[in-house]
């Protein structure tokens, strides 16, 4: 029987480490179970969730060149589908971007706000802008950090 990725398979835990616990598959083939596919909580021990001769559902996650193979238990379980949240109501206490009550962050509680451009400036513009902004500061860092070169123990002539 081939072993491939995606595949739920049932196993026998046949040793348990601080790192994992490796399963015997079907026709002595083993595959490790990270402790981190162990379970959705955080798993200390390894003992506490899996004991020798458990059998154990899993789910192969890879196969590498020289045979080595993946498992995960807490992928194996079906999870039921989450339901999406409908998205949420403004507060109609506090104001918005507009000033007007209704949630959102404003300037004067620290928040910033989108302001889109009053005309349409073209791309060469943008990049023109950028350019002469980015120009400034590296000037800017240059002055301040001329002074500063060397490191620790530097012999200067």
């Amino acid at each position: 029987m081939a072993i491939e990725v995606g595949t739920k398979l049932e196993g026998k835990v046949t040793g348990i480490t601080h790192f994992g616990a490796f399963v015997d598959l079907s026709g002595g083939v083993t595959g490790l179970v990270h402790i981190s596919e162990i379970a959705d909580n955080y798993v200390k021990d390894v003992n506490d969730h899996l004991k020798l001769n458990d059998i154990v559902t899993v789910k192969v996650i890879n196969v590498d060149k020289d045979g080595k193979i993946g498992l995960s238990i807490k992928q194996a379980v079906d999870k039921p589908v989450e339901s999406t949240r409908p998205p949420r109501a403004p507060r109609p206490d506090r104001p918005g971007r507009d000033g007007e009550f209704g949630g959102g962050y404003n300037r004067e509680r620290g928040g910033r706000s989108f302001k889109p451009p009053a005309s349409k400036t073209s791309f060469e513009d943008k990049v023109s802008r950028f350019l002469k902004d980015s120009e400034e500061r590296i000037s800017s860092l240059k002055k301040n950090t001329e002074g500063k070169r060397g490191g620790r123990g530097a012999k200067r002539m």
